[in-house]
């Protein structure tokens, strides 16, 4: 018989891991908790060389708005209640208002901060006149250069156009590699798959490769496609049909492997069983194997999310001014002609792109998680 203690990993081992792995977590959380704190600052105080200067903004607090120490202790208590019960909240919604789990944590949220922004707005008003020294400012802060970002340089058009760029690389790629995985991993010939490996091979080339491939046919696709739509027929360059068609054919190969991996854990019998009860291929692929696979779906789309949100190279070549996305558009306010504004106003847009992927994968981290075990098991 083993004994269980011999199977525990050493407390040096989980010491030294444990370790590394929350340096490895600071470090790399440092660089966006800085850029944040610099967006809700003034320039005299975000570039300075002293980073307590940066962090409470002493320059920021006399202009704009600030918190006390009253404020931030309200403040932490607050928060530490919401996480504390956000579940039993959450599931009171669901269960007394009939909502589903993500709009109840959706409401939930709205209405914290509502509460949040009324609770705070009372402690400056009315207790911090009376609290003394713990009622003086010590950390500013200011929204300002969001606002100019998203409503004044037109961010919120860069944000509707990766929108709609990543939302085309996502569905096509989905669809696609959802059926081409399925019949990979159903299939028994080996001549499939080896295209699939070439198409891989293909994939770790430059984007800049394809992008010079495609160019010519973008640029002259009115003349190209005149016989076949006539006056109708587009000129695809600087519009986003063109990234979306480059990007997908960059990420096809990965996601059709990656949904293949997925659907070889799932046992041919579920495709037999419903068959025998009646199902065409497609039904009991739609209503049998589908739903299993959910979590593998999430997992790839988000890694095709990604590849369409945060690319720059097909974006900035491939896309005029109008129709620019994020990233591209965020490189285009740093350049040494700009002001220490502007450069503030640039690290808001670059802070404002990373909060949607914060909440994309804490909204799915189940199935990211379950979709990511499933694909390293082998059935």
């Amino acid at each position: 018989m083993i004994d269980s203690n011999t199977q525990k990993p050493s407390f040096s081992l989980v010491f030294i891991s444990s370790s590394f792995i929350i340096i490895w977590c600071i470090i790399a959380a440092f660089p966006i908790f800085w850029i944040t704190v610099m967006s809700i600052k003034i320039p005299v105080d975000a570039f300075s060389s002293n980073p307590f200067i940066v962090i409470f903004g002493p320059e920021t607090s006399k202009n704009y708005s600030s918190l006390s120490l009253l404020n931030l202790f309200f403040l932490s208590i607050y928060i530490f209640t919401i996480i504390k019960f956000y579940k039993f909240f959450s599931s009171y919604l669901s269960r007394a208002l009939n909502f589903n789990k993500y709009l109840s944590i959706l409401i939930l949220v709205i209405f914290s901060l509502i509460i949040l922004f009324f609770f705070n707005k009372l402690i400056s008003l009315e207790l911090n006149p009376i609290v003394g020294s713990f009622g003086n400012p010590i950390f500013g802060f200011t929204f300002e250069y969001y606002n100019i970002v998203w409503f004044e340089r037109g961010f919120l058009n860069n944000f509707k156009n990766s929108i709609i760029v990543t939302s085309g690389v996502v569905i096509i790629s989905l669809t696609f590699g959802t059926l081409a995985g399925f019949a990979l991993a159903r299939t028994k010939s080996s001549i499939a798959f080896w295209i699939l490996v070439v198409a891989l091979i293909f994939r770790s080339l430059p984007h800049s490769v394809l992008v010079a491939g495609y160019l010519p046919f973008f640029v002259n696709s009115a003349e190209i496609m005149y016989p076949i739509l006539g006056e109708f027929s587009p000129t695809l360059f600087g519009k986003p049909l063109a990234v979306i068609a480059v990007l997908v054919a960059i990420n096809q190969p990965f996601t059709i492997w990656m949904m293949r991996s997925f659907f070889q854990n799932i046992p041919s019998e579920l495709d037999e069983a419903a068959r025998i009860d009646g199902c065409t291929h497609f039904q009991a692929f739609i209503k049998i194997i589908l739903p299993v696979m959910w979590p593998g779906v999430i997992t790839t789309g988000l890694f095709s999310f990604m590849l369409g949100y945060n690319d720059y190279l097909v974006t900035s070549l491939l896309l005029d001014g109008p129709n620019q996305t994020m990233v591209p558009a965020i490189s285009g306010l740093f350049n040494r002609d700009t002001t220490s504004t502007d450069q503030i106003v640039a690290i808001a847009a670059a802070v404002s792109i990373t909060a949607p992927l914060f909440f994309l994968v804490l909204f799915f981290q189940r199935q990211i998680v379950s979709g990511l075990t499933a694909g390293a098991v082998k059935g």
